[in-house]
């Protein structure tokens, strides 16, 4: 089965295609696209999709000439909307997924259940007010818009580090490998669940 979703949000604040394949094939190259107009989120984005095993085709216009806040959080929306999508029943996955990643003196953990129970809860304590053309402040809740649309539990933190630009990297480097850890997929065709069911 492919798990592959496609998703447009369009709204008086933005505009965003996004296309997700949640695995790459044996000898595939790995497609990666992201286009959001803020160059950090392009960044991180690619480095969550690399890391990730991820294929991801997202392109956003948005109302930058305002600030980056519509255009952050609903790319965390339609990603979000794209992921839960592609995972369909979330049949036959491992669930639960954690990680760190280091980046130089920057450590950083994640944490992820696939769980219909949407939640977030992050510490990353920068000292800047934006990396590049990102504000600090949206980098949190960019994860908290993925986690709430996406309907994951999520738990991202940072353990160490001074550089923020290496305590946001090693943030989604390690959001990514969590993530590949909790969609591996297990060979059985169970819900990962006492309740049965975890699509809500």
């Amino acid at each position: 089965m492919v798990r592959q979703a496609s998703v447009e949000r369009k709204t008086g604040e933005t505009a965003i295609a996004v296309t997700l394949n949640l695995d790459v094939a044996p000898g595939e190259k790995q497609a990666i696209n992201v286009s959001t107009g803020v160059g950090f989120l392009d960044h991180m984005l690619t480095a969550l999709s690399k890391h990730g095993g991820l294929q991801l085709d997202l392109q956003c216009k948005g109302d930058l000439e305002i600030d980056d806040h519509h255009t952050v959080e609903d790319c965390g929306i339609a990603l979000g909307e794209a992921f839960k999508k592609a995972l369909g029943e979330r049949r036959g996955i491992k669930r639960y997924g954690y990680a760190y990643a280091p980046l130089d003196e920057a450590l950083s953990r994640a944490v992820i259940d696939i769980s219909s129970r949407p939640y977030f809860v992050g510490h990353l304590p920068f000292t800047r007010e934006k990396i590049g053309d990102l504000s600090t402040e949206m980098i949190s809740h960019f994860l908290e818009s993925f986690a709430f649309a996406s309907g994951v539990t999520l738990h991202v933190d940072s353990i160490r580090g001074t550089n923020n630009h290496h305590i946001a990297e090693a943030s989604f480097k390690a959001l990514a490998l969590a993530i590949r850890m909790a969609i591996t997929e297990t060979g059985s065709n169970d819900v990962p669940s006492t309740k049965g069911v975890l699509a809500i």
